[in-house]
This record gives C-alpha cells, structure tokens and sequence, in this order.
C-alpha cells in the first residue's frame, strides 16, 4: 500500500514537472512571484525571530530582570549605590542583584596610550546572567569593594587584538587610568547583551572592572545621586514579575520612610530583562511582520489567479480525464501536486532573496537596536519558510483543484456576458479586490510615515549641526592629582590649541549633557522663594557646562542678557544662563535676570559653589531627539561656565570633556588634525569617538527611518503586485469574452463602449478593493500610532493621496487590455466561436 501511494504521488511529481515546463511563461511569472513573497516574509521573520522571539541566551531568561529607579521626570533613572545596596539586603523575591555603569578608560604603557570603552559591574553581575570566562574567573566579592586590590575582567577580542591571545594572560597587568590592574578572566567574544547603559552605542566593551572599588564618597554616600548605575536581578524559582514589582514596591516604601528627605519620590521599577532589551522596537517589528504577511498574500493571490486561469483553458482535459475514468479527486491532487511544486520552487529562491534581503536589513536597522547578532537563517526561519511555502500552495491551488471538480459546461453568451463579476471572474476578481485592499492599507503604512519624516525633519533643533563636530577628550589620570590651577591652565591651552587649528571656526570644551546625546540634571531652587521641604521635591533641570564660546559653536540664539565670557572665569562671581522653557516656567510674570539659583550642593561643603546669577536667556534645545523632546517632561535647561567649576569637581575629573568644534567648511576639522595639534600640548590625550552633529540628529529618529523604508519597500512590491494582478485578470477575461465583445461590435458597439465596458470591469474591482482597504487602515494604522509624528494614525491626506495613486495605477493595468479588447475583430471573433 506505501508503495502504490508512493508511486502514485511520482507520477504527480513527473506530470507535474512536464505540465510546467510545457509552460515556462507562466511557471517563471509564478515562479518569480512566490520568490518575492516568501523572501521578503522570511527576511522579515529571520529579524523578528531574532530580536522578539529566540530566547536570550541566558540561562532561564524569564526568571531575569532589568532594574531602575523610578524618579521625577524618568522612569527608569539611575539608581543611587546605598539604595541598591539596601534593596539587595531588603528584598524576599530575588536569588541576586547587581549594578553597572558604562565608563572609559585610557590604556597606557604600551606605545600611544588607546581608549577603552568599560563597564564597571557588581562582582554578581555574569553570574547572575550564567556567562561564565574562557578563562580566569569572574571578581570575587572581596574584589567589589572599595580599597581592594584593583582588578580587571576582559574581552576575548582585546585578548586577541592587545595581547595575541596569549593562554597565560591571567595574573598578567594591564594600566588604566594609569592604575595597575591584574587580569583576572577573559569573557568570550559570544557574550552579547545591549540594553541602557550597556553596549549601546558602536563602540565594543573591551573591559570590566568592579563597581564596588569606585573611589568617589559621593556614590557611597549621596542617595539622590544616580552616577549612571542601571542594574539587573535574577528571580528566585517560581517568583512571578508581578510578585516582584510588588516586593520591590514594599521596599521602596521602606526606604521612604527611612530617608524621607531622599527617597519619597524614589521607588524601584523592575521589567524583564527581554522587554527591556527590545524597548521600542516590538510595535515596530509586528507593523513589519504584518507588512509583509500582505506581501506573501498579495503574491498568493497573482499565483491562484494564475492557476484559475490555467485550469479554464485545462477544463478539456480535466474532462477528457474525467470520461476516461480518473476519479475527481485524482485530479484534484494532480492541481495540488503542481501549485505545491510550484511554490517549493518559489520557497527556494526566496530563501536566495531572503538572504539577501536579511543582509539589506542588517545594513540599514538602526544603531543601538538590540540583538542583532542572533538575526540570521536559522533553522526555525528556514522551518517556518518550508511551512509558509507549502501553505501557499495549498492555499492557492485550492480554488483551481475546486473548480476542475465541477461538471465543464459550453461556453455560452449568456454566460460570458455577465462581466467580471458574473460567475466566470467572480473568484479572480475577489482576489483582485483582496490584493488591492492590502495594497491600500501598505501604501497609507508607509504614506504615513514619509508624513511623519517631513514633521520631524521640520522640526526646529534650536542649534545648526552642519559643520559642527564632537569627540571625546581623555587626560591620563595624573591630572587628577594636579591643583585646580594646574587644571585650569591645561584646558585653556587645549581649547588654544583646537581653536588655533586651520578650518576651525569656534571651539568649546562641554561637561553635562550633550543635545541628542548624553544627559545631565541638576537640582536647584531659586534663592528668595520657599525651599521645598525635602530634596525629593526639589525641581530639576538639564545642566550644560560650556566655553564661552558655545554659543557660536552651536549657533544657538541669545534671547536676553548675555551669555559668558572669558571674564567670568574662577576669580569672579558665580554666573547662570537659563534657556526660555525656563524662564516660561518659573518666571512666567517676572524677569529672571538678576535672580540667584542655588545647586542645592551640600551647604556644609567648603567647596560649595557660590549661589549663581542669572544672567541671560538662550533658545531652547532639542536635548532628546526629533520625536522625543515634545513628549519628555523634562524642558527647562540651564548653563553653567566650565571656568567657574569648583576646584574639588576638577580634581574629581581631571583633564576631560567632549568637544564641540564648528568648522569653517565641511570636513577641515579631522579626528586626525584634533589629535595632532592636541598632542603638541600632551602627548598622552586620547581624542575619540568622533561624530558629526548632522549623524546625531538623523541618528535621534533611525527607527522611524528604517520603518519607512521597509514598508516603502512593501509598499510598492505590493503596488506592483496587484497591479500585474488586475492586469491579469482583465487580460484573461478580454480572452474570454471575445467572443461576446465581436457579438457587440457586429451589432453596432463602438470601439469606445468595448474600452468603457472593460474599464468599468476594472474600476468595480478597484473601487470595491480600495473601500476595503480603507476600513483595514483604519483599524491597523492604529498599531502604528506610536511610531507616528505630526500625524494621525487617520489622516485624510494621507489616505486620500494614496487612495487615487492607486486609483490611477490600477487604471493605467485595466487600459492596456481594454485598448486589446478594442482592437476585436467582429468576423473573426465568431469564425473563432
């Protein structure tokens, strides 16, 4: 019985083959269709696969958790290390905690000293990930505190690059920071984890240090004080995220309570180290994932309507083969056995198209997006490819093989002259109608997002990034041991140096935030108002610590007042300048200038800086990015002259900062220049990290772009698809009804009435597709709303303006075989009959 059921389904595979070939037109259109369908589906699904469903390769990942602190203004802040360190003591529901910070380092005693991105981490922190080294060990918890003997972790690649990966590298030393570190354990080059704070950026973590041995008594001791430190937690068995969120929320009560001065706007924020990971990107992935499924459904469509008209001019032989004895559902099975063929040939090449196209991807997703290292055609995408390709063509070969099973009839005029919708087109034309509607929905997906772009490109910065760079400057860690003078005169002759440079029009050395960049808050209350009773309920504001001249660096308009000069050095009063969200907020019916802000430092600190005045008003700047800086509570700004920081904050520092420099044309100020006339003045700065502002602000709204071009790109596939769909279809009916069209024209029709009839044919199809596809946009758009700018998920323009380019599309398919159905010859159309 095998043996015959074996045979019987070669047979089918051979007739198969033979009947395509027979065909090679139709079988390479099908072909090719399919190909683009299930390439770009799988393509698609290898990402998502990758960043949303495979699971992270971690041991027991649900039971790991990301960790914040909840603050004013953010909801996942930083966490101060006293509460962490309570928080490990105090909680009932976590096996372990641990914290990180992002830092850099500069290695020295081997040739020109090199900058290394690092991050200082909890002793517990890899074993609470289960990563263990491919050699040493991980920090003991001896080495996590302060005064330990300095210690450090590092990368497989830094083992390779620096040291040849040599097999005896553990106990050997390396100098950071011009501090003698003994390497305890390499991490494999596998090791990948992105999230806040770690390995965000393109820079690749070269080090790890211990958290613990951070020598500043601020991060011991301060609780309002952040530093940086993001952490995660691994749950004990059985712990639900709930159970938790709800332990953390007790403990967060407690330390309340116990620090109400610190803690009572503080609590812990807890979400799984997953969710965390992908952040944003998961609406944006399903938008893309649904995308696509219309994709692979608009190409199924072409091919069974491809198929239908196939088995119309087969319906002889299906007869023929009926009358001799075959059973139907022999027949049946024949059809299947060749839309299956069909598509497994399909599935093949669009797996050569979705290589390609996961490259393509890869080129283009944005930076910082998440796990793009386990994206690829792994053997679940290459299974879930086998399986949509045999569901395609089980899907489209079953209208074909249905219809072969009904009894063929004569051809009749009155059957033939009931038009498209009459039932000899009816089920090609609801596919038609089907494929117009995706089309529809994906054309107002991506209409909606090129809207979204215009917005946000219009969007004003408050500065001009064209022709202004950034890099790092790190000082080796000898300055921090220099006096505050010492200091001083070391940044002068560094901004001397840059500003000095040919093609360099304006230079300034920043501490604090940089626009669309890194951030930095500052707490403050305005002298002469009621101070708030506890620091918790102090306001807040990003802080700028700037050149003289900054402004002309970032061409950023001065409002009122003046902004700093190189007189309010550390020899003069303590000056402010504040940006006009501001002055809007807190002097909406006063003049700020004049006024007096206090920092709120430690007022029994002897270096506690004098209360600053106010003494201008600056343009707003975009601190958060294009799509983000509207939505964000946190507005108000304020600047401080890095000339007037206190000697203690110097000395903290040492010789450091990023650099702002606008150039006199684009591309005078190289990396190479900056570092060349830096070391004319020491030798042992590192310059790094160079960027372009016109990148930091394209870079604030990559997601955005990389949706529109994806779904572009769906976009006009399905465009074409459907397209060629409506052409097919009119083709074929003009074929079949030209018998019915020389009737028409011998009684008197002119060719005019033949092109307005095959038309109306054509637009039923299209008006009806386009009605659908407005009512899908409008319920799927909705998913899209959080990724949208200026724009609502409804927007009348959007669907209006996409809704007659299809129109004019589809009306440009119907005309070429409308001008065919005009050229009918009377006499020879029914001599044919």
């Amino acid at each position: 019985m095998p043996g015959k059921v074996f045979s019987a389904v070669a047979q089918d595979l051979r007739y198969g083959i033979r009947i395509l070939a027979k065909a090679p037109v139709f079988s390479l259109i099908a072909i090719a269709t399919l190909a683009l369908g299930i390439g770009a589906n799988t393509a698609i699904s290898s990402v998502v696969n990758g960043v949303l469903l495979k699971p992270l390769p971690f041991h027991d990942q649900n039971q790991l958790v990301s960790l914040f602190e909840e603050i004013p203004n953010f909801k996942n802040g930083s966490i101060s290390y006293p509460n962490f360190k309570d928080w490990r003591q105090m909680n009932r529901t976590f096996v372990d905690m641990a914290v990180y910070r992002s830092v850099g380092f500069n290695l020295s005693g081997n040739g020109e000293p090199e900058r290394l991105h690092g991050e200082m981490i909890s002793a517990s922190f890899f074993p609470i990930l289960g990563v263990n080294p491919i050699l040493g060990r991980n920090f003991s918890a001896d080495e996590d505190r302060l005064g330990a003997n300095p210690t450090v972790m590092i990368t497989e690649g830094l083992c390779k690059s620096k040291f040849g990966s040599r097999k005896d590298i553990i106990g050997q030393r390396m100098i950071l920071d011009d501090v003698g570190r003994t390497i305890v354990g390499v991490m494999p080059s596998s090791f990948h984890l992105r999230m806040q704070n770690f390995q965000r950026g393109e820079e690749l973590i070269n080090v790890y240090v211990p958290v613990g041995e951070f020598n500043e008594p601020k991060f011991y001791n301060e609780r309002g004080a952040g530093w940086g430190l993001d952490g995660i937690g691994r749950l004990r068995p059985g712990v639900t995220l709930q159970q938790a969120r709800e332990d953390m929320a007790r403990v967060s009560h407690e330390l309340a309570i116990a620090y109400p001065d610190i803690d009572t706007a503080r609590k812990a924020y807890v979400l799984s180290l997953k969710d965390e990971m992908v952040g944003d990107m998961r609406p944006i992935l399903i938008v893309l994932l649904v995308a696509v499924a219309f994709v692979l459904l608009i190409s199924c469509g072409n091919v069974a309507n491809l198929l239908l008209a196939r088995s119309n001019s087969r319906q002889q032989e299906f007869a023929i083969r009926i009358a001799l004895g075959a059973e139907h559902g022999r027949v049946v099975r024949q059809l299947l056995t060749e839309s299956i063929l069909l598509s497994l040939i399909g599935g093949a090449l669009g797996l050569f198209l979705a290589k390609i196209g996961t490259g393509a991807a890869l080129a283009t997703i944005p930076e910082g997006m998440p796990r793009t290292n386990d994206i690829g055609l792994d053997m679940p995408v290459l299974l879930f490819s086998f399986f949509i390709s045999i569901l395609a063509g089980t899907v489209f070969g079953l209208a074909p093989a249905w219809k072969a099973t009904r009894s063929s009839t004569g051809k009749t005029l009155t059957e033939t002259g009931r038009g498209l919708a009459g039932k000899r087109g009816g089920a090609q034309a609801l596919f038609v109608m089907g494929e117009m509607a995706m089309a529809l929905v994906l054309l107002i997906g991506a209409g909606l997002m090129i809207r979204t772009l215009f917005q946000l490109w219009g969007v004003d910065t408050g500065f001009n990034p064209q022709r202004v760079m950034t890099f790092e400057l790190s000082g080796p860690d000898s300055f921090t041991k220099q006096p505050g003078p010492t200091i001083r005169a070391a940044y002068r002759q560094v901004h001397d140096k840059l500003a000095g440079t040919p093609g360099v029009e304006a230079v300034s050395v920043n501490w604090g935030a940089q626009p669309m960049g890194s951030d930095d808050e500052e707490e403050f209350w305005i002298i002469g108002r009621p101070k708030p009773a506890h620091q918790a309920d102090l306001p807040m504001a990003i802080e700028y610590v700037v050149e003289p001249d900054y402004l002309r660096v970032m061409q950023i308009p001065l409002k009122r007042g003046r902004f700093f000069t190189s007189a309010d050095n550390e020899h003069s009063a303590g000056v402010a300048v504040i940006d006009e969200t501001f002055a809007a907020k807190y002097f909406p019916d006063s003049d700020p200038l004049g006024q007096y802000l206090d920092l709120n430092n430690n007022p029994n600190d002897p270096d506690k800086a004098p209360n600053p005045q106010i003494i201008g008003v600056v343009g707003h700047v975009n601190q958060w990015g294009l799509d983000s800086d509207d939505a964000s509570p946190l507005h108000s700004q304020m600047y401080f002259p890095m000339a007037q920081i206190p000697d203690k904050d110097l000395k903290m520092r040492g010789l450091g900062g990023t650099v702002f420099i606008r150039e006199k044309t684009p591309g005078a100020a190289s990396l190479a220049v900056m570092r060349s006339r830096i070391h004319e003045f020491n030798s042992e700065l590192v310059s790094h990290n160079a960027e372009n502002m016109t990148k930091t602000v394209a870079d604030s709204i990559a997601s955005k772009r990389f949706t529109m071009m994806l779904l572009g790109v769906f976009a006009l596939l399905a465009l074409l698809l459907a397209s060629i769909g409506i052409y097919g279809v009119l083709s074929y009916m003009v074929g079949q009804r030209t018998r019915e069209i020389g009737v028409r024209m011998a009684l008197g029709a002119q060719r005019v009435d033949v092109l307005r009839m095959v038309l109306q044919d054509g637009a039923r199809m299209t008006v009806i597709g386009i009605g659908i596809g407005i009512a899908a946009a409008i319920a799927l758009t909705r998913l899209m709303a959080g990724m949208l700018f200026g724009v609502k998920p409804f927007d009348p323009a959007t669907f209006v303006s996409v809704s007659l380019l299809l129109s004019l599309v589809a009306l440009f398919a119907c005309y070429v075989p409308a001008r065919k159905a005009m050229k009918v010859d009377p006499m020879e159309a029914l001599r044919q009959q």
